[in-house]
């Protein structure tokens, strides 16, 4: 633990992984919860090469303030051997899920760094829910007549997706995946302040349920930034019917 009482990540499990593997990647996603706005993916990339010394005040990017985060990007871009960060829209969203527009972005962000040559054999992934993998059907749905999945097909570049080691709190105990957590953050952070904004208030609350956006929205409606396949606060009101 750190002074303040903050767990500090360590690069025990990712070196270990490293005795297997030439390439490891911590992987870790931002705005899952948001209203609007793109779910994003921060992919980082070590090696056995990789200095032991990674960059100081490194921590789950939730742990951080913006100053904090946005002062680390390049420390921590020049400790990782690669590094990408990529988004699911709000369309995807709607049209795929949260779970395989997450897993469109995870594949967008493995697609770049394996362009560059640094495919990882193994990813660490925050939590306890794979959402990387493509789930397999079982026998009753294989048999069935279904329709083709939403998800986005794996990247050509990809011939398969890498194994994924699912660690609990692995944001704040992984220094890779603490690399992820910030470089996705900062990105993202950006992105929906520089969104045209008519009066969600995306600056301050990057497409959460703030006051500001839920007030947008009763008088507003919903953007093209909204995920729309959502239960949106503040439609009912702007209709009439009351809070629910």
């Amino acid at each position: 633990m750190s002074p303040r009482g903050r767990t500090r990540p360590d690069r025990c499990l990712e070196k270990a992984l490293l005795e297997t593997y030439d390439y490891v990647g911590g992987l870790d996603e931002v705005g899952r919860g948001a209203l609007a706005g793109p779910v994003s993916v921060g992919l980082a990339i070590v090696a056995r090469r990789t200095d032991d010394d990674f960059p100081e005040g490194l921590a789950d990017s939730k742990q951080l303030t913006a100053r904090a985060r946005t002062g680390l990007v390049d420390p921590v871009r020049s400790w990782l051997v690669d590094c990408a960060v990529a988004h699911a829209s709000p369309a995807e969203i709607d049209e795929c899920g949260i779970v395989g527009a997450l897993r469109t972005a995870g594949l967008r962000a493995l697609q770049q760094v394996a362009e560059r040559g640094h495919a990882p054999g193994v990813i660490i992934l925050d939590g306890v829910a794979d959402w990387l993998t493509a789930p397999q059907p079982d026998l009753l749905t294989a048999l069935e007549d279904a329709p083709p999945s939403r998800s986005a097909p794996e990247p050509a570049a990809l011939p398969s997706t890498p194994a994924v080691r699912m660690e609990v709190k692995a944001d704040a105990r992984c220094a890779v995946v603490a690399a992820a957590s910030v470089l996705a953050k900062v990105e993202r952070d950006a992105l929906m302040a520089g969104l045209d904004d008519p009066g969600y208030g995306w600056a301050s609350n990057k497409g959460y349920a703030s006051a500001a956006h839920i007030k947008g929205l009763t008088a507003l409606g919903a953007g093209d930034q909204h995920r729309r396949s959502w239960h949106l606060p503040g439609l009912d009101q702007r209709h009439g019917r009351g809070s629910a």
